[in-house]
């Protein structure tokens, strides 16, 4: 935010064109920071200090899209901080206190899906930006949109499923959005074909989700779940607790699988969040929900 400042400041007293230049060289560094996954944001140790900045460092990347409507780099870093944000501080904060204040809860709900709707804005937009008329040709004929998609492309088809996906997960009892799950789901293959490496196995915690959270009846499978987990393992060599947290909270609650959502959820805890600091922030994240999953066992599995 400091270097985002300094550019404004810098930007003001120019002219339209230069100004709109400064931008640009910003964006593309915002844009290539969110891409490689190693933000400030992202190591940070304080998940309290960016819930309390997130929402001005939002309002502040959606004052430079407005400066610079269709720049890529902008409207990636827009998709992923908004997408995060909802999640992390919205929907998860909805789910702890639902017990206790359920007004409250589905109040944050709405939120989080008006923030997944304007994540999933920009990530189209940032598609677009690249490949005209995306949005109309997914919906004509999407295998030959999700065709003449490149890797250059993956982080924004990461983060613009990572978005639809928390919206429909939201939206359960709306047929039309559930219907576009199996296409959210042909977003996040289409970027798994291109790089199934990307975000250290982050694309396949898409795929632990959306296998391991549909029952078998709905085409879901735990089997292919777990094949995702080792996956994500494998890449991201054991460095990220959000595969764990996703797999557990969705296939060994469904299978009522408790000693290995207990083993699961222990080696969870046992991460050493400083091994890889590029994902300590959501690392700190996902295992304060690993705690909220433990403390609700006897909820969550019938004797």
């Amino acid at each position: 935010m400091r270097v985002v400042w300094i550019v404004l400041a810098g930007a003001a007293v120019l002219g339209c064109s230069a100004r709109k230049a400064a931008i640009g060289t910003l964006g593309t560094a915002l844009g290539d920071a969110v891409a490689r996954g190693g933000t400030t944001y992202s190591r940070d140790d304080d998940p309290e200090l960016i819930a309390e900045a997130g929402p001005a460092a939002l309002k502040t990347i959606e004052g430079l899209i407005d400066e610079s409507p269709a720049h890529t780099g902008l409207l990636l870093t827009a998709a992923s901080g908004f997408t995060q944000y909802a999640y992390a501080y919205v929907q998860c904060e909805a789910d702890y206190v639902e017990d206790r204040d359920l007004a409250r809860s589905t109040e944050l709900r709405d939120r989080a899906r008006k923030l997944y709707r304007r994540a999933l804005d920009y990530g189209l937009r940032g598609i677009e930006s690249s490949h005209r008329d995306f949005q109309k040709k997914l919906d004509t004929d999407a295998p030959a949109a999700l065709a003449s998609m490149r890797r250059r492309d993956v982080p924004l088809l990461h983060w613009t499923a990572n978005a639809w996906g928390g919206l429909i997960a939201l939206s359960k009892d709306n047929a039309d959005m559930m219907a576009d799950l199996p296409l959210v789901a042909s977003i996040a293959r289409r970027a798994l074909e291109l790089e199934p490496e990307f975000g250290d196995g982050a694309l396949h915690d898409f795929f632990i989700a959306y296998e391991g959270g549909r029952p078998a009846a709905a085409g879901g499978s735990a089997e292919a779940a777990r094949r995702h987990l080792a996956e994500a393992r494998r890449i991201g060599g054991n460095r990220r607790v959000a595969p764990l947290v996703i797999f557990a909270e969705t296939v060994l609650v469904a299978e009522q699988n408790r000693a290995e959502f207990e083993r699961l959820i222990g080696e969870e805890l046992a991460m050493d969040v400083e091994l890889d600091k590029n994902h300590r922030l959501a690392n700190l994240i996902h295992q304060k929900r690993a705690r909220w999953l433990l403390n609700r066992m006897d909820t969550l599995f019938v004797e």
